[in-house]
């Protein structure tokens, strides 16, 4: 594991590893699918952890979605110091939408790098690609791969090679529960045969996105992740389990979507081409979602008057808070520079869409369920440990993960 002294990263000191740190962020995971599956009897050994080590309930960082929340847990910080505000933004550089995967847009070192360059060893494996870059920015000798592409993964620039044969498993498909699974057995065999003093492991919410707390099929897929818990566990890892976000449907109830197409409704306000909305849940995996969540930010023309379009939308059935960009900062932590005039969120069981024509629904075989609202920001956050006592009031979010393991959590006795 190596390394001696305290680091620093963005703002926060992290003491060196006594036991290897595991923080698994278990993509989608709505508090009530853990809780639900225990009942079933599906988690033995969570059950356990919840009983005798730490379970605390701790806010996400907004937008509830995917790449903003990873990075939060990785950097230890909220989207205004890593400035990763979506998974998809508008980028006035270029004047066009893109995707926030990749490193150039990333504002903060992660705390993977930092403890690397202390000689700590790191190893970072995501369930899906868009993540890898991010994730692994600043890695000089580091593993980090996804195990979307495991069998292309190598040394250089990946710090390991021939993963399907370490984990003994074939190359999982992207839209599969299995894909999360082939992330936690790599988990496993690395700190069996490596040891490294932080390991990230980051899942897919393919089965959140598809099926409710305690159908069979959510039973089905944690009761796997807890057999793998367990086994991190016999391999002495300080442990922490959190979620980069929520999930809740967004449908009514026959099982259709329920959607407020936003662009739709500012076209018919405004004209035309004089606002321009950004769905930051955007990414390439739309059979999860069809780019449906309940989150979008609206960028206006520079002679817009920000208040009347704001009222207007506030007004709309299924809108929970339309903010102007200084009140959405202040009250997310995002950074200015990268979100439009306003912010606007949906309520818990509705999503937001541009218009009907840019999103294909056919792609959804189950009904609606997605996130990206204050509704999702409820996350757990589970130690397999004892903490010592936390500073009063702290606010707890789920990137305090690493500070929790390293700073507060007690030794198991040996």
């Amino acid at each position: 594991m190596n390394g001696t002294a305290d680091v620093e990263v963005n703002g926060r000191s992290y003491a060196p590893p006594a036991d290897p740190v595991v923080v698994v962020c278990i993509d989608g995971s709505e508090p009530d699918y853990h809780l639900r599956a225990v009942e079933a009897g599906r988690m033995p050994y969570l059950e356990s952890v919840l009983r005798d080590g730490t379970d605390l309930s701790a806010e996400c960082a907004m937008p509830s979605f995917t790449n903003p929340n990873n990075l939060s847990i990785a950097t230890g910080a909220p989207p205004a110091v890593h400035g990763i505000c979506g998974n998809y933004f508008f980028d006035p550089a270029s004047g066009a939408d893109v995707m926030m995967n990749d490193p150039r847009f990333l504002r903060a070192p992660t705390i993977f790098a930092a403890f690397e360059q202390s000689g700590v060893d790191v190893a970072v494996v995501t369930a899906k690609d868009k993540l890898r870059r991010l994730l692994g920015d600043g890695l000089k000798s580091g593993i980090c791969f996804s195990a979307e592409k495991a069998d292309t993964a190598t040394v250089e620039p990946n710090g390991i090679d021939d993963v399907l044969k370490l984990v003994g498993k074939p190359l999982p498909s992207v839209y599969s529960a299995e894909l999360s699974e082939f992330a936690m057995a790599a988990g496993v065999e690395i700190l069996r045969e490596r040891r490294p003093g932080l390991t990230y492991l980051s899942l897919t919410d393919y089965v959140q996105h598809k099926y409710a707390p305690g159908t069979p099929e959510a039973n089905d897929f944690y009761g796997m992740l807890d057999t793998y818990f367990a086994r991190l566990h016999e391999l002495g890892a300080v442990l922490v389990i959190t979620a980069d976000h929520g999930m809740n449907a967004k449908s009514a109830p026959d099982g259709s979507p329920q959607v407020v197409y936003l662009q739709e409704h500012l076209d018919a306000v405004l004209g035309p081409g004089r606002s321009h909305v950004v769905l930051p849940i955007t990414d390439p995996y739309t059979s999860h979602h069809a780019s449906l969540g309940s989150f979008a930010f609206v960028h206006l023309q520079d002679d817009a008057d920000v208040s009347p379009v704001r009222a207007q939308l506030a007004g709309i059935d299924g809108v929970q808070d339309v903010l102007g960009r200084d009140d959405a900062c202040e009250r997310y932590e995002l950074p200015s520079d990268r979100i439009g005039d306003l912010a606007v969120v949906g309520d818990k069981h509705v999503a937001i869409g541009t218009s009907p024509d840019k999103h294909d629904l056919s792609k959804l075989d189950r009904p609606l369920r997605s996130h990206g609202g204050r509704t999702e920001q409820t996350v757990p956050l589970i130690v397999n440990r004892v903490l010592n006592p936390l500073p009063h009031g702290h606010r707890l979010r789920n990137f305090d993960a690493y500070w929790l393991a390293l700073n507060f959590a007690v030794r198991r006795a040996s």
